[in-house]
């Protein structure tokens, strides 16, 4: 407690002092900080957990496939909503309390939507169920920095980097197999004993802060509104352009206009109020801002190759579920090797520079899997998959520490929810823009490729008559209708297996752009300790 003030010295203040390694209330805050940890994976995990199983939820809400497509798309509209709010609720409320609200709240929704009687009660439910598991995620990496400085909190700051890359990409396979040794009801029921032993855990080891309730008296309504109503738009209109056509469709453009016109509002306000909801003026600093974007481009990777590599390996090289889990495991082998090579890498050398390696792996393995093609087996998948996941680990942890490693505690909050704001935004544009492209590429390689099949060609003419002979053998009835129609399926595999290299191609592409702006960062300079109270 400051004997000045006679406030509490949590965290969030300037006059926080992380106790000494090796002693007991070192060892407290380290298995507070796993805890919050335990959360962070509920709240990012919960996101793709579904992903696998909307056919079995589809039945047993009675809903169409169009309509099942909400139980996901609202709890990610509801956690960008609630993401930036963090920032405020912690200087209020402090991080110990609102973490532990947080997940309370989540762990009640999750029950509920375990036990949701219609589509519509479900997609209530995941929506307050996305809003209160938001801020778990950026309290948690504002605790990295926050509870132990940020020169001596590289294992945390891993940590927190390997779950905000491995839960959503073992978010699909896990929800698989929990709906098919079970029901779909225990996608949800899976949250409630970790989620009530992490917050006992964080309340009884994690320090109390001063509550500064006026804090929400000056929040900016207005502000508020226009955030949740332009967050929540963009998010939407970026899931559902790809499928409705963009601007071909009046209802999508008229949600454009909402969005544009709430995110004017809400960027005037952020930039003119003294209080704002969110604090933009952070983006000023330059490594913050660059490393924000750096981060857009990984949630790009990160959700990109989760969404794309199972198509690929589903639609071109016909795996079932189980081997598409096997497969997409390589990348969290590659994540498990790169996350503890960056954190010793980050003690010992400029950090630039581990990004730098991590943006380059995760440019290789892209690029290499734009050589798959409709025979890659095991062997060619193994090492674009361990590069991607390494390299990508190898980048993000390095760009919370460029982004958030120099600033004041009480900048943390609003600056790690800004962050996460950022990684999910870039993965819902690259997501809306790799389904828009895929969708363009797939008709442009079909055309080409059907235009080069006349029949007149010699070697069109060799291939059915083969084809005939074969399926004659076989005993088919109409050997020559069946040939044309395997013909036809060529056309489209290897149209699928162009469009998906031309993907992370694309995608390869995006890292290489990260590598470049690595020297315009600056190298980060840890702030000097505060005063000592008086």
């Amino acid at each position: 407690m400051s004997a000045a003030t006679g406030e509490i010295i949590g965290p969030e203040s300037p006059d926080w002092k992380p106790p000494p390694r090796g002693t007991r209330e070192h060892a407290r805050l380290n298995l507070g900080f796993f805890a919050m940890i335990i959360g962070m994976f509920m709240a990012i995990l919960d996101i793709q957990i579904v992903a696998s199983s909307i056919a079995e939820i589809q039945a047993g809400v009675s809903a169409s496939a169009e309509e099942v497509a909400w139980i996901q798309t609202s709890y990610l509209i509801a956690e960008v909503i609630g993401i930036p709010l963090s920032g405020l609720l912690t200087r209020a409320f402090g991080m110990r309390l609102l973490f532990v609200s947080s997940a309370l709240a989540f762990i009640v929704a999750s029950a509920l939507c375990a036990l949701a009687w219609s589509l519509e009660s479900l997609i209530v439910f995941r929506c307050l169920q996305g809003f209160f598991g938001a801020a778990m995620i950026p309290t948690t990496m504002a605790a990295a920095f926050g509870l132990f400085g940020a020169q001596r909190s590289i294992l945390q700051q891993v940590m927190v980097g390997m779950v905000a890359t491995l839960a959503p990409s073992i978010g699909p396979t896990l929800g698989g197999w929990v709906s098919e040794n079970s029901s779909w009801h225990w996608l949800f029921l899976i949250n409630i004993v970790p989620g009530l032993i992490s917050a006992w855990l964080v309340w009884t080891h994690i320090p109390r802060s001063t509550l500064r309730i006026n804090l929400l008296r000056r929040i900016d309504i207005l502000g508020l509104a226009a955030m949740a109503l332009f967050l929540g738009s963009f998010e939407w209109v970026f899931e559902e352009g790809p499928a409705a056509g963009w601007f071909e469709d009046q209802h999508l453009v008229m949600w454009m206009t909402v969005c544009a016109f709430a995110g004017g509002v809400f960027f005037w306000r952020s930039l003119t109020q003294d209080h704002p909801v969110v604090n933009l003026g952070l983006f000023a600093d330059r490594n913050f801002a660059l490393s924000a974007f750096m981060v857009t481009i990984i949630g790009l990777g990160l959700y990109g190759t989760v969404y794309l590599m199972p198509l690929f390996l589903g639609q071109v090289r016909g795996l079932n579920a189980m081997q598409i889990g096997f497969v997409m495991s390589i990348g969290g082998l590659g994540m498990f090797l790169g996350g503890p090579l960056a954190g010793i890498l980050i003690r010992r050398v400029d950090p630039r520079y581990v990004m730098a390696a991590g943006a380059l792996l995760t440019t290789i393995g892209l690029y290499w899997n734009h050589f798959l093609t409709s025979e890659s087996d095991f062997q060619e998948l193994f090492w674009p998959q361990l590069l991607r996941g390494a390299g990508i680990i190898m980048a993000m942890v390095p760009a919370n520490f460029l982004a958030l490693g120099t600033l004041a505690p009480d900048q943390l909050p609003n600056a790690s929810g800004l962050v996460t704001v950022c990684r999910n935004l870039g993965g819902a544009i690259g997501l809306a823009a790799l389904n828009t492209m895929r969708l363009h590429f797939n008709n442009l390689h079909t055309q080409e490729l059907a235009a080069g099949l006349d029949p007149a060609r010699p070697e069109v003419q060799a291939y059915i008559a083969a084809a005939e002979q074969r399926l004659q053998q076989l005993g088919d009835p109409n050997p020559q209708a069946t040939a044309l129609a395997e013909l036809a399926q060529r056309v489209q595999l290897e149209s699928a297996v162009m469009t998906y290299g031309n993907l992370f191609y694309v995608m390869a592409v995006c890292f290489f752009i990260v590598l470049l702006m690595v020297p315009l960062l600056q190298k980060p300079r840890p702030r000097p300790a505060p005063a000592a109270a008086h």
